[in-house]
């Protein structure tokens, strides 16, 4: 007889092909778990680095080199405690210096940041990140001018960006006038002065940049950040709800083969008890 529990026969659950769907079923629900799970990491990070940036910007505006301290390294403790502070810097910009990062975007918009160095001490400079242009009518970057002078800039402090572990790669060697990202290591390895460890992306210049001549694109500030948690815990919910129903089907499931196999053994006992009773009148037959 089959192993039954109530009403119910369970004894297929041993049969190979079901040990097969068990561990297919284990490993879709696993993975819907670490799916939600990193939403909720996710989620977290994000939570994180919006109150990070908002604690920061809560700091009063301070003189970049009180801020930045000189031959900090990239990265550094040092750097990362000042990231997101309100800072101004006061220099000379280095126009003939300057770079543009592509491939970037803002309001939907492709183009690039336009970055260049700004003098503020005897062969010391920070990184500026001017703001964002987009492509001209000949489908091409071309980095505006910066105010002449002495310019005051005031901005956040943000830090050199690094590559991941995909993305393109910039030449380590060579005079570029193109970056793959805002890193201030490889700005820096082509300028006659040293850099601060991280950059600024400026808020308000004095005096402000120049107005772009008549069909030309304006280059504009991109301001502080404005951090967004994004629809994580959403997602997360979302995967909670298909790893509970991915259970809760299978276990329906799998009770509903059982009790088909319960109905087909009564079948076959019932066939059988026929049998038997027909085999004992033909053996009490004279």
């Amino acid at each position: 007889m089959a192993r039954t529990l109530g009403s119910v026969s369970w004894r297929f659950l041993r049969q190979p092909r079901w040990i097969v769907r068990h561990v297919a079923v284990a490993l879709l629900i696993g993975a819907m778990v670490a799916a939600g799970l990193w939403q909720v990491r996710r989620h977290d990070d994000k939570r994180a680095y919006k109150d990070l940036v908002e604690a920061r910007q809560e700091e009063p505006v301070a003189p970049v080199l009180d801020v930045l301290p000189p031959g900090a390294a990239i990265g550094s403790a040092a750097v990362d405690d000042v990231l997101y502070r309100s800072v101004r810097a006061t220099g000379t910009y280095l126009v003939d210096d300057t770079v543009v990062v592509e491939n970037r975007t803002l309001n939907g918009s492709s183009g690039a940041w336009v970055l260049t160095p700004l003098v503020v001490d005897d062969g010391l400079a920070v990184v500026v990140n001017r703001g964002f242009v987009g492509f001209d009518r000949e489908g091409e970057i071309v980095p505006p001018a910066a105010p002449a002078g002495e310019v005051t800039v005031e901005g956040l402090v943000f830090p050199s960006q690094t590559r991941g572990r995909f993305g393109p790669t910039d030449p380590s060697e060579g005079r570029l006038e193109v970056l793959a990202r805002a890193d201030v290591e490889r700005f820096g390895a082509q300028l006659d002065v040293d850099l601060l460890p991280a950059y600024v992306q400026a808020v308000a210049t004095t005096p402000p940049e120049p107005v772009a001549e008549a069909g030309a694109p304006q280059l504009v500030a991109l301001g502080p950040p404005t951090p967004d948690l994004g629809p994580h815990l959403s997602y997360a919910a979302q995967w909670a709800i298909f790893t509970l129903i991915a259970a809760v089907g299978y276990v329906l499931l799998l009770r509903r083969v059982a009790r088909d196999q319960r109905r087909e053994e009564r079948a076959e006992e019932a066939d059988r008890a026929v049998d038997e009773e027909l085999a004992d009148l033909l053996r009490t037959q004279p």
